[in-house]
């Protein structure tokens, strides 16, 4: 007897409507990932100082980015026209350059400035800063607006 396809049987991912976008569970995801993949690496390659950016810089950064983006795409329920009618590749390329611009500043300002202008003293971590602030900005703002933009549907311009 040959095989039939049962046509009941659907593609279960196409059939079930998206997650909705809960700013909450987005920062704990944004923390909870890079801490434990950044920090599972510096355990197993013995480099103590990623184990801590880990848990602090990397996904502290990324919890507050996420955040920051998430709660600024939800616009208090009511999101901006054009963010759910421009294409979702510009849209996260032009918000990930937004939250680097803003990172990239702030990691040199405290690996730069502050040990030069206040008692905090020059230790490495603070050099770290200037690769984990940018980089877990872009990682956090990627997700969060692709997440995002998955949950709404776009309107007609």
């Amino acid at each position: 007897m040959p095989a039939t396809k049962d046509s009941t049987r659907g593609n279960r991912a196409a059939s079930r409507p998206a997650r909705p976008f809960t700013l909450w569970r987005e920062v704990l995801t944004a923390y909870a990932a890079p801490a434990l993949t950044a920090g599972t690496a510096g355990v197993v390659t013995g480099q103590q100082a990623l184990a801590v950016a880990a848990l602090t810089s990397i996904a502290g950064t990324s919890a507050v980015v996420a955040f920051l983006v998430g709660a600024w795409l939800r616009h208090g329920g009511q999101p901006r026209r054009w963010t759910t009618t421009m294409p979702r590749v510009v849209l996260t390329v032009a918000l990930v350059i937004a939250a680097v611009g803003a990172a990239a500043p702030l990691g040199w300002f405290a690996a730069q400035w502050l040990p030069a202008h206040t008692p905090v003293p020059a230790v490495p971590w603070l050099e770290r800063l200037r690769i984990d602030l940018p980089a877990s900005a872009a990682l956090a703002t990627t997700i969060v607006t692709l997440r995002w933009r998955g949950t709404t549907a776009a309107t007609p311009a």
